[in-house]
């Protein structure tokens, strides 16, 4: 493969254009938004100024990483005569069928078409298209760059050869990839949304506060990062999104989201994303630009 194109340029979508990217393949990054591409290069080139600062690339490495990144807000231009299509839209079902659709119609029908999602059926997916045997799921880890993850979900109908080739452009972007089958969630989310749902639903019944839940996962259960802490790093919407789509697809009470995540995405309390959630990050970033006029 030489010409990769992903869709989107948010926080998944520019960290798979970087990876691509930083191993040597062309990649085309599109949006429909320049002012949403513009942040993704600007995230792009901070988070690889960060590994020029660590010594883990060089300078060079960096300027031919973005070199080898060409945006566009054109959607048939930027699909145009690419290998494979990485799409990191929205995780919304309508707005995927819709991609897909539109991805078959103009791609070439040699053209790998992956999509990122977390949770969506890759079999229902597929089935939007005249080439189910090469719709395939890579899902990525965030953040993407530092992650070595990758779920690949193989649909129905994808066939073992586009199983292989994903498999193995995995390992050349240095990754480690780990195929599964296609059910609600995948394993990935099928086993950490439940896990993040009881600890919401732990802080409702009122058993401990917000750090009390955090603190006990980490230095009782050796997890780097509170259940609570990261969910607001998910994006609370996001795991909203993942828990509905679970239920529906098993009908199992287990995976019902707990009212209080509901009433949070509801009333705007997303996370990071937002600047609150179980944490107020909005407080902390005015603290620590506070702490650096004073260092």
């Amino acid at each position: 493969m030489n010409t990769i194109a992903v869709i989107g340029a948010g926080t998944m979508g520019n960290g798979i254009a970087h990876v691509f990217a930083q191993n040597g393949l062309q990649v085309h990054l599109v949006d429909i938004s320049q002012d949403s591409l513009d942040k993704g290069i600007a995230t792009i080139t901070k988070n690889l100024d960060r590994m020029v600062a660590k010594e883990r690339i060089s300078n060079d490495d960096k300027e031919n990483t973005l070199s080898n990144i060409t945006t566009f807000t054109d959607f048939r231009s930027g699909v145009d005569e690419t290998d494979l299509v990485v799409e990191a839209a929205t995780e919304n079902l309508s707005i995927k069928l819709d991609i897909f659709k539109q991805l078959d119609t103009i791609c070439d029908p040699k053209t790998i078409l992956a999509t990122n999602t977390s949770s969506i059926s890759i079999t229902q997916i597929g089935a939007a298209t005249e080439r189910p045997d090469k719709v395939i799921g890579m899902h990525f880890m965030n953040p993407v760059p530092i992650m070595k993850l990758v779920e690949i979900i193989r649909g129905y109908n994808t066939s073992d050869e586009v199983t292989n080739t994903i498999m193995e452009l995995s390992k050349q972007l240095g990754k480690t990839p780990t195929e599964v089958n296609d059910y609600p969630g995948f394993v990935a989310n099928r086993i950490l949304m439940p896990m993040l749902n009881e600890a919401i639903e732990t802080l409702y019944n009122g058993v401990a506060g917000v750090n009390e839940i955090d603190t006990v996962m980490k230095l009782g259960m050796a997890h780097p990062m509170g259940p609570l802490q990261l969910a607001d790093f998910i994006g609370l919407d996001v795991c909203l999104s993942i828990l509905n789509v679970m239920y529906e697809g098993f009908k199992n009470p287990k995976y019902v989201p707990c009212p209080l995540l509901v009433n949070m995405v509801m009333a705007g309390k997303l996370g990071v994303k937002s600047g609150e959630g179980f944490y107020d990050y909005a407080e902390s970033r005015k603290a620590e630009k506070v702490s650096s006029q004073f260092s």
